[in-house]
């Protein structure tokens, strides 16, 4: 398939990569001894196969129970005390095998072990291997909210197999396309307009020809936005659309949403706010709503969290301000607003709670 070139690192995507690992590892990271950090579901799956990648080198196996409720600071702490007692150091690299719970929670071992060691990206699942993967933010989630505590350590290369996605349940490949639908609402229109077409067959073919479009295409997005703004200053922030309630109701529901389950749900509730606030083309949330819908997504928030809770609930978003939410908004499909305002628009509260009702 491709390699995108970042300035701090390639992404590689290539059927069958998994056994490519260790000799894409070896030259982007080289280190003394090599740590896979898996989860319970990934690892009976792929990770003696990535382990054989390495031939002689040492390589350690650690692993976490498979969820999101398992991103934490406890995961973290176990994760790192496991490293020192097998006597790991500063000449480790840590590899990444799994879905963006696993991307997230290793890159935040490897931002802070031993004060910062390189780490691999190898995405297992759709949503992370066209946005979890890219970027370098790494964290936890904490009883307050998603992601409140973590860094920006960007890895030194992601590795993409698609041929991870024939294992993946339909559930998570329906998760991973709210980030596509993201990408094209913000950036591309075409692109979303392809999605559009494709689906709902796309998800009958995950080795087909529309699958491989949706990572090229939702990389090269992800990756391009990340280029113009590696730490969220400015323009990064586009890719927050759906973010701000969609990890409201996320956490919220104790995790038993999958985060693409709960971004579909934000993407469609924040194009609505953002036609209500005149911000967006007339049209642009019914399309949303339209295509999240063929894709087999939620469209609305569930019937037990009442309104206040998601809204109190954004209010801790790492993405507040002075106390207030912030939203990233559309101003049509292809395009974002708010450039004039650095990307990202604040709610009074009383909008985002009639959009909840």
């Amino acid at each position: 398939m491709a390699t995108v070139t970042l300035p701090a690192y390639d992404i590689h995507v290539e059927p069958g990569s998994l056994g490519a690992v260790g000799d894409i590892a070896r030259r982007a990271a080289p280190a003394h001894r090599y740590v896979i950090i898996t989860d319970t579901h990934v690892e009976p799956l792929y990770a003696a196969r990535v382990v054989e990648s390495f031939g002689r080198d040492r390589v350690d196996v650690l692993r976490v129970p498979a969820g999101e409720s398992h991103k934490t600071r406890e995961s973290w702490a176990r994760l790192t005390d496991e490293m020192l007692t097998a006597g790991l150091g500063r000449d480790t690299t840590v590899i990444a095998l799994g879905g963006g719970v696993v991307g997230d929670l290793a890159g935040f071992v490897a931002a802070t072990f031993m004060r910062g060691v390189p780490f691999v990206q190898v995405p297992t699942t759709l949503l992370a291997m066209i946005d979890a993967s890219i970027g370098g933010k790494t964290g936890v989630d904490t009883p307050a909210g998603k992601n409140l505590v973590g860094a920006f350590h960007q890895p030194a290369a992601v590795i993409v197999d698609p041929d991870t996605l024939a294992t993946l349940p339909v559930a998570e490949l329906r998760a991973g396309l709210a980030e596509a639908i993201k990408h094209g609402a913000i950036a591309d229109a075409e692109y979303f307009d392809r999605i559009e077409r494709a689906l709902p067959a796309l998800l009958a073919d995950v080795q087909g020809a529309a699958m491989h479009d949706v990572i090229a295409g939702s990389i090269a997005i992800k990756a391009g936005v990340v280029q113009r703004d590696e730490r969220e200053s400015g323009v990064r922030k586009i890719l927050n659309f759906g973010h701000t309630l969609g990890h409201a109701i996320e956490s919220e529901s104790g995790y038993r949403l999958l985060h693409g389950e709960a971004v579909a749900i934000g993407l469609v509730l924040e194009s609505a706010l953002a036609e209500r606030l005149g911000v967006a083309e007339r049209g642009t949330a019914a399309r949303i709503r339209s295509v999240v819908e063929r894709a087999g997504l939620p469209t609305a928030r569930p019937a037990t969290l009442a309104p206040e809770r998601i809204v109190a609930a954004t209010r801790s978003d790492k993405k507040a301000r002075r106390g207030a939410a912030e939203y990233a908004l559309p101003a049509r499909i292809g395009a974002m607003a708010g450039a004039e305002v650095g990307w990202s628009i604040r709610v009074d509260d009383a909008e985002v709670r009639a959009i909840l009702s």
